[in-house]
């Protein structure tokens, strides 16, 4: 028989467990409480991302860190509310959706989404072949089918509650980013005074570089993903949605979706954070202003920082591409599942969920293909962007009327704090789009 402080009542004078053991055990109950919101902003860093941020970084030396300070409040009350819709209600993003928009609309948007995933996903996975060809020395082709084929064949026949713990494990990943800071010399005053006093230049390659960062960073698919995982994690558990939960339980969950989500959109930006002070560093002083892929940021990056850093960067982009893929795959499958109210759900056998499973089989497949077309992936990655920015305008404004809903959302709508970030980010979204187009 054990004790409250954890001594064997057997032997009163037992040692308790020491610091360390303590201090893993704080660790270990700190990880339980992330989930969804660590995977979403993890995926958020993919490698069409890392790519953005490269350039970013590259074009424009620490001008550009301004946003991800800028961005991080925003992303965090907007997935705070995604998380919040999937709890409360029980029910994915598209499901709620058909709430407040007709049926077309919710399917236009859905369809819309898959498009921008599916090419995202091509290059992300094209990203992966070029960073795995740069380490040993060729077979791109080989590795980027390889890379598909094993992130279908993990989301088709892992059940979720096994598929998760590895996303989540799957997020250290990202910290190679962090090592590579430390492999260069960094003035940190002079990025303390462009944080807080940017040079803006208000050019079209300015404004688009600015839709870029916010695009990847405040992006239609981590809404739909952290929805629907609020979801599954729920159902996984035997959990009532928290209109039918008690008080108690209730707020528990509102708080641990409230630390998940900083936590993990904190590590998103801090990341790409550490990304585009890199690529500003080494790059930009270099004269090298012009990077297209993530893949070509690695390249560039190994005369100037080493090859331990070149090494750092081009595993990072092959481990965040396993992480961020099935995100953009399996949110355009509960997205258009949900749209067509047929099931959905990875911890749904294939049998159990056909439509689900096929969208994901069809983004799989079509990404892959899209690589040996004669289209320009910085174009395709533009209009990634355009659409992305375009579909979060109406997205974001339908969630903010959903977050406020008191017949669906009953007495967890959404504070004062996220209903006020929530609609900021909505407006940001809206004038990027229009300055993009006016500029």
């Amino acid at each position: 028989m054990t004790g409250n402080n954890g001594r064997d009542a057997a032997h009163p004078d037992a040692p308790g467990p020491g610091l360390g053991e303590q201090a893993i055990r704080k660790v270990g109950l700190g990880l339980k409480q992330l989930g969804p919101g660590l995977i979403t902003g993890a995926a958020d860093d993919d490698p069409s991302g890392i790519a953005t941020y490269s350039q970013a970084g590259a074009q424009y030396g620490f001008n550009m860190l301004w946003t991800l300070f800028f961005t991080y409040p925003l992303m965090v009350a907007v997935q705070v509310i995604s998380a919040r819709i999937g709890r409360v209600t029980g029910k994915g993003l598209a499901a709620n959706l058909l709430q407040v928009l007709p049926r077309w609309a919710v399917v236009a948007l859905a369809l819309l989404l898959f498009i921008a995933n599916t090419i995202n996903i091509g290059a992300d996975i094209a990203a992966m072949g070029a960073a795995a060809e740069l380490i040993a020395g060729g077979g791109a082709a080989a590795f980027t089918v390889a890379a598909a084929a094993i992130s279908l064949l993990l989301q088709i026949f892992v059940p979720y509650h096994r598929y998760v713990l590895y996303l989540k494990w799957s997020t250290l990943v990202l910290f190679a980013y962090v090592g590579v800071v430390f492999s260069v010399r960094i003035d940190w005053g002079d990025v303390a005074t462009h944080v807080v006093m940017p040079t803006m230049e208000w050019s079209p390659a300015w404004m688009t570089v600015i839709v870029a960062v916010f695009g990847t960073t405040i992006s239609p698919y981590l809404f739909f993903w952290q929805t629907a995982e609020e979801v599954e994690d729920m159902e996984m558990n035997h959990q009532r949605d928290l209109r039918h939960s008690n008080g108690q339980e209730a707020r528990r969950e509102l708080r641990r979706m409230a630390v998940d989500t900083v936590t993990g959109m904190g590590l998103s930006n801090a990341i790409a954070f550490f990304i585009m002070l890199t690529t500003a560093v080494t790059l930009h002083r270099s004269g090298i202003t012009d990077i297209e892929t993530s893949a070509e940021a690695a390249e560039a990056l190994r005369p100037i920082a080493g090859e331990f850093a070149f090494l750092l960067f081009s595993l990072g982009i092959v481990g965040t591409g396993f992480l961020a893929v099935p995100v953009l795959a399996g949110s355009a499958g509960y997205a258009l599942a949900e749209a067509f109210g047929l099931p959905k759900g990875l911890e749904k056998k294939p049998g159990e969920a056909k439509a689900f499973y096929g969208v994901i089989v069809a983004a799989m497949v079509v990404a892959v293909a899209s690589i040996w077309m004669p289209l320009d992936p910085i174009k395709m990655l533009f209009w990634t962007a355009v659409i992305n920015g375009v579909v979060a305008i109406p997205i974001l404004a339908a969630m903010m009327l959903l977050a406020r809903n008191h017949h669906q959302m009953g007495r967890y709508v959404a504070n004062r704090w996220q209903t006020t970030l929530g609609w900021a980010a909505t407006a940001v979204m809206s004038l990027t789009v229009v300055g993009m187009f006016v500029l």
